[in-house]
């Protein structure tokens, strides 16, 4: 079996971890298959660089982060490669560059657009354990770095598993699996046996942080089987994989939850058409994903408009949305930073009926008050006020039986 290894920034802390990622892999290669290793930067590597660049510079330029922050990465595969040999087996690291993993040029959060991998599979066919810095490819056209944004190493690795056409893609974590909820906030979250690629994409979209959103879109597209487990133990973990009938007797599987966004309010927007086109497009322009939308029905040809974006880009958003906002007449922007998103995920939402009912009874008996409601045939999300996060979360895993086994 070609078999994909990834290890996380905690899986690879410090020295001793290092070497103990190291035994694991050996470990893989001397049950006779073959290993190919993706690794992070060293836990707080990537923030100690990030921090650098913003003592030097207040907006430093994107193509100079990238070319910082992809060093946490090297540092890692070149320790990892010691180990190994260490050990007594040969391995060989790898930069994004050198494993072939091509990218757009959007820096700071690049897109893979193809891998060749032939040094990889060179690496492979002479008896080596690849060890490959994950988080970073390189421009066809001008060849400069790039980076995959945050978890950008999930991506690297499944990227890597699909070119390469291994039998299965291990991302090694400090967590042993994908569970119900947090299991930090909820004590009583079980581990999932299996989940479904559309479930995974759901959750990670919505906060969970096991895997980047789109590692698993890339998993479903190639359809590579990954499974989700932790590096400090040997308990079985989570697989995402297709789904089955299984999957559909579970109405909900998980609660996820996301501090990380804010909510844009743009009040007395014109309320003829082209205007939302407008607002949208440049947000698109300016390299920002937005999640919810909504619009009011309109009154006295004015409507307001609110979405939310990623805390990390509401300074971006409020400065391009006050040029908007002057654009079409608008009255003002504001933005609400305390909110939370909590959602509800599973694929049997699809044969059941009242699943909405249920969440917001659940939480309108706690007095939480729902601002923003948004739905897909296998989630409910609903912006709340940030400090009852944690009381949605325990209010919903418990109204949803999430902590008994189908």
């Amino acid at each position: 079996m070609l078999i994909v290894q990834k290890y996380g920034g905690t899986s690879v802390g410090d020295p001793e971890r290092i070497k103990n990622v190291a035994k694991r892999v050996v470990r893989t290669r001397e049950e006779g298959h073959d290993v190919v290793v993706v690794v992070s930067a060293m836990s707080g590597e990537t923030d100690k660089l990030i921090n650098l660049a913003n003592q030097v510079s207040e907006n430093p330029d994107p193509r100079e982060m990238d070319m910082l922050v992809s060093t946490g990465e090297r540092v890692t595969i070149a320790l990892l490669a010691m180990a190994i040999q260490a050990l007594g087996h040969k391995a060989q690291s790898f930069t994004g560059r050198q494993a072939g993993i091509i990218s757009d040029n959007v820096h700071t959060k690049a897109r893979i657009e193809k891998i060749t991998g032939d040094r990889l599979k060179h690496a492979l066919r002479d008896g080596k354990i690849a060890v490959v810095a994950g988080f970073q490819g390189v421009t066809e056209t001008s060849d400069d770095v790039t980076t995959l944004g945050r978890g950008g190493s999930d991506l690297s690795a499944v990227a890597v598993a699909a070119a390469l056409k291994a039998d299965i893609c291990d991302i090694y974590t400090d967590v042993d699996g994908v569970y119900t909820t947090d299991p930090n906030m909820v004590p009583q979250a079980r581990k999932l046996d299996k989940i479904s690629y559309d479930e995974m994409l759901e959750l990670a979209s919505l906060g969970a942080k096991v895997l980047q959103t789109r590692s698993v879109e890339f998993a479903k597209k190639y359809n590579v089987s990954v499974r989700v487990l932790s590096s400090f133990n040997d308990n079985p973990g989570t697989l995402v994989t297709k789904e089955d009938s299984d999957m559909e007797k579970v109405v909900v599987s998980g609660v996820a939850y996301d501090k990380n966004q804010v909510k844009v309010t743009i009040q007395s927007v014109p309320d003829k058409p082209g205007v939302a086109a407008k607002i949208f497009n440049t947000i698109s322009d300016n390299n920002v994903v937005v999640d919810m939308i909504i619009q009011n029905i309109g009154e006295g040809g004015m409507t307001d408009m609110s979405f939310t974006v990623p805390k990390t880009d509401s300074k971006k958003i409020l400065e391009v949305m006050k040029k908007v906002v002057a654009e079409i007449g608008a009255k003002n922007v504001n933005i609400k930073e305390d909110i939370a998103k909590i959602s509800i995920v599973g694929v049997g939402m699809r044969s059941h009926s009242g699943v909405a009912a249920k969440m917001f009874s659940a939480m309108a008996k706690e007095g939480i008050n729902i601002m923003m409601i948004s739905t897909s045939e296998i989630k409910i999300s609903c912006v709340i006020d940030a400090k009852y996060t944690e009381l949605a979360v325990r209010v919903l895993h418990e109204a949803f039986e999430m902590d008994k086994a189908a």
